[in-house]
């Protein structure tokens, strides 16, 4: 059975349930802000950028593997904070960390980027494979004159 409690100033029932995952999903973003914070900005780390522009196909393992086409522009006044979540609901601690792909590319003044990660998160309940989720990306790294 479960039960319902009353949350002051929202006017609605909620269960303890549905508590649990908002208060799990205000940890995520918290800690989330606090990656953000802690990678620094992009002028900051990589100051002879001028803009970074990354182009993600989601895969998933079903019937239609094409999940969603992604498209993230990087300014320098951005942070420098490139691990993208993967999209499947039930994964928990994955993502995509393209991080050292792009400080390898700053590193040699590489302009293009391609490759393919798997998802390295795992599945709450294990019903999917640890492999669940890829993607295929393409970076572009435009420099400063």
């Amino acid at each position: 059975m479960t039960r319902k409690v009353y949350l002051l100033g929202r006017g609605a029932f909620l269960s303890k349930e549905k508590m649990a995952h908002k208060q799990n999903y205000v940890e995520r973003m918290e800690l989330n802000k606090q990656h953000r914070l802690a990678s620094g900005l992009v002028s900051e780390r990589f100051p002879e950028v001028a803009g970074i522009v990354i182009q993600m196909t989601y895969y998933q393992k079903a019937s239609n593997p094409i999940l969603m086409l992604r498209t993230v522009n990087v300014f320098p006044t951005g942070y420098a904070y490139f691990n993208m979540d993967c999209m499947i609901r039930d994964c928990c601690d994955g993502g995509f960390d393209l991080t050292s792909v792009i400080t390898d590319m700053v590193k040699h003044h590489k302009k293009l980027g391609k490759g393919k990660l798997v998802c390295n998160g795992n599945i709450k309940d294990n019903t999917l494979a640890s492999d669940h989720a890829s993607i295929a990306y393409e970076i572009k790294i435009q420099f400063n004159r």
